[in-house]
């Protein structure tokens, strides 16, 4: 069967090797894509989970900037130091406790889009090679048997071994196209579950990390930092 398969491949004409190649190539790139982005969502995943119950569990904002600090992924981190910096700005024009509530949050939902777009990255590849590959492999068949016709042609004869290459090129070029298009539209779907679901946990943390930020506004006048938590000064 394998020397089948390579014999045929070697009797394919220039565009069949060519429509191959890059099926091929797309395959690689698909594969990538998946390990990265399956590997990147379950990390962030499993984190803001980790990080969400220890947000509900911290009895302080000091607490809660400790467990941000030593827990949190980049992604997270980034997005709650945009939430702490403008309660610094807040608590240092002395009207944290009237305007944390929309500036704060106005700043989180920031972060959340920009997140978001980060974990969106990448998935148009697996898009495009879900949707092309068909039509790839399809162009692939349709000059085999192309070739395979001029083939009966030229030697006048509708013999097996006269449309055998053509249909062989047909064959293995929808194969291809479709072994190349099913796991990019399998995972790019998995993945966009696996987005919004992701954006929801965002939202949650946020939520929770906004209201330890209004609940001990008037307890940090100066303002919070992610790896210097300041001494309380108010009950």
């Amino acid at each position: 069967m394998d020397s089948t398969l390579l014999q045929a491949l070697s009797q394919a004409t220039g565009v069949a090797k060519v429509v191959l190649a890059l099926l091929v190539v797309m395959s690689v790139v698909s594969w990538a894509v998946i390990y990265w982005k399956w590997r990147s969502l379950t990390v962030a995943k499993r984190g803001v989970s980790r990080l969400t119950g220890q947000i509900l569990e911290a009895d302080s904002l000091a607490d809660a900037a400790g467990a941000i600090d030593a827990l949190a992924g980049p992604s997270i981190r980034s997005m709650a130091s945009l939430g702490f910096k403008e309660f610094t700005k807040l608590s240092l024009s002395g009207d944290a406790e009237k305007l944390v509530s929309d500036n704060v949050r106005r700043i989180l939902h920031h972060g959340i889009a920009e997140e978001m777009r980060g974990l969106s990255r990448a998935l148009p590849l697996l898009a495009i090679a879900a949707n092309a590959a068909p039509f790839i492999g399809l162009f692939g068949t349709v000059w085999g048997i192309m070739h395979s016709f001029h083939a009966i042609g030229r030697m006048q004869s509708a013999s097996l071994a006269t449309v055998a290459p053509g249909i062989s090129e047909a064959l293995i070029a929808t194969a291809v196209g479709l072994a190349v298009a099913i796991p990019a539209s399998v995972a790019y779907n998995m993945f966009l579950g696996m987005i919004e679901s992701l954006e929801s946990q965002y939202i949650s943390f946020a939520g929770l990390l906004l209201n330890r930020l209004r609940h001990d506004a008037c307890t940090y006048p100066q303002g919070m930092e992610l790896a210097a938590p300041r001494t309380q000064v108010c009950s």
